[in-house]
């Protein structure tokens, strides 16, 4: 009995190598093949010995600047429906941390301090200057509140994408064994064999030209479950908390919540924990949306527009 199970235990394992192994290889060869897709379309710039992607549009006297949340996979492509309709009136400016978009992927920490730096030196180097207006998305949202908070007359305001916020992190249950297996599938071109997988929302919701859906497919296969991603998940509870502890700031705020799907909370609580944070804000303003969590690809036209007039009261 026990030496058939032996040989079945070993049928199965030959069995998943051989898949695995399989897939790897065409995997690598679908990567070579799409090489030539795989090209900037903004400022490569070096930061902490690695090349950061700065994606820079539009002239105006503001500066926007959108912060991807964790795990986006093309953060240039993915808000490009919205900031395609600010643009003509303000200077749109995309950083992709490390392991994101264009970017290196990299070995450095991903503590508050170290993307901060990050994400201030590649706008420095690629010649945009502060104050900004801070567009963050989802987990960047603790990062856009750090930068207000260490460098407060760098940030002109927040505009938040349903971003969130430290206190959607004390509690949170992180699932790091399934993060590593995405990591895992990410890396042996399991994600090619999934129907729909790189079929983001900026895809079926967006404003992407054919080329472009098309480019961001390959940048998907390239950047899903990063190290770089996978980091920012482990540090997060440790980043949310260092922002929490530091209380309430000054700068003016415009939320904008989701309905909660997609968030990985229930609907209810994502939105208790905004309303909540902003209530203890001076100048915040909390808008509500009837869509799931990337808000910036599916109700664009309005925040454009909010945000525009939002943008004008400042500046009165």
């Amino acid at each position: 009995m026990f030496k058939r199970i032996t040989i079945l235990f070993s049928i199965v394992t030959a069995i998943l190598l051989l898949i695995i192994t399989t897939s790897y290889i065409i995997h690598q060869n679908q990567l070579s093949k799409e090489d030539q897709l795989f090209t900037p379309t903004g400022k490569m710039v070096e930061v902490n010995g690695h090349q950061m992607h700065v994606y820079i549009e539009g002239d105006g006297e503001d500066t926007l600047v959108f912060m991807s949340g964790g795990g986006t996979s093309s953060p240039v492509l993915d808000f490009k429906s919205l900031y395609l309709l600010l643009s003509d009136k303000y200077r749109i400016v995309v950083v992709e941390k490390a392991g994101y978009g264009f970017s290196d992927i990299t070995d450095s920490d991903r503590d508050m301090d170290t993307i901060l730096q990050e994400t201030r030196e590649s706008l420095l180097k690629s010649g945009v200057e502060g104050p900004y207006i801070l567009f963050p998305h989802s987990m960047s949202g603790i990062e856009a509140l750090y930068w207000a908070q260490v460098y407060p007359n760098e940030v002109k305001a927040i505009i938040g994408l349903d971003m969130a916020v430290p206190a959607a992190y004390k509690d949170y249950d992180i699932n790091m064994p399934l993060v590593h297996i995405s990591a895992f599938a990410a890396n042996i071109g399991f994600t090619r064999w999934i129907s729909g997988l790189s079929e983001s929302d900026a895809i079926k919701y967006g404003t992407l030209t054919d080329k472009e859906k098309e480019m961001y497919k390959v940048i998907f296969y390239r950047r899903t479950a990063t190290k770089n991603m996978i980091n920012e998940v482990k540090h997060i509870k440790a980043n949310a908390e260092k922002v929490g502890a530091a209380g309430t700031l000054d700068v003016p705020m415009l939320l904008f919540s989701s309905n909660g799907q997609g968030t990985g909370w229930n609907g209810e609580a994502w939105n208790e924990f905004q309303k909540d944070f902003i209530s203890k804000h001076k100048y915040g303003t909390l808008i509500k949306l009837e869509s799931s969590h990337y808000i910036h690809v599916i109700e664009y036209k309005r925040i454009a527009n909010e945000s525009e007039k939002y943008i004008e009261s400042l500046n009165r």
